[in-house]
């Protein structure tokens, strides 16, 4: 309770009655070449996640420089349809945008800034294009200034890349891509 009576806002109320649902996007069809080295973009992607998690800036740095040698591997030309391609031209500008952030700085401060935008593009790839496999969108309604933030994990246990140890496991399973 506070002064006036009410609930103290402790901003964990966003975690309270939250379902996992599976993520309904519609899936554009592409070629399972490239969804394998969307895959890989991935593994890279959670070895980055997994490097914040841990408070390990110098580990993240060389996991973003990992990824954007995976981002340069992907094959644009598997795309054969405009609405694939477009999508994914969209997509990769602002992966590499933010990725080369997070490669460039050494402060973890500026690089989770930088993983914001990675997580959601990241997210919008997997969920257009599919990698086959089990993915959790996880949330932190604390991130990003109490705007709240998404990151994607292996995993369905929260372990926070926002804040790492300091708030491990704030945050929710907010839905499923498969």
């Amino acid at each position: 309770m506070n002064s006036s009576g009410g609930r103290v806002m402790t901003g964990h109320e966003n975690h309270i009655g939250m379902q996992e649902e599976t993520v309904k996007v519609k899936r554009v069809k592409v070629d399972e070449k490239f969804q394998e080295q969307l895959k890989n973009v991935f593994g890279n992607y959670n070895a980055l996640k997994d490097a914040l998690v841990n408070d390990d800036n110098s580990t993240a740095q060389k996991s973003a420089n990992d990824l954007i040698a995976t981002l340069k591997k992907v094959d644009m030309k598997l795309l054969t349809q405009n609405e694939s391609h477009n999508l994914w031209m969209g997509i990769l500008a602002a992966l590499n945008s933010a990725v080369e952030g997070i490669s460039n700085s050494t402060d973890i401060k500026i690089q989770r800034e930088y993983f914001i935008s990675l997580s959601n593009n990241i997210s919008k790839s997997v969920e257009l294009f599919g990698i086959n496999q089990k993915i959790y969108k996880q949330f932190c309604p604390m991130a990003n200034n109490d705007k709240g933030a998404f990151w994607l994990s292996t995993e369905e246990q929260i372990r926070n890349p926002y804040f790492g140890e300091m708030m491990l496991k704030c945050g929710s399973v907010e839905g499923i891509i498969n």
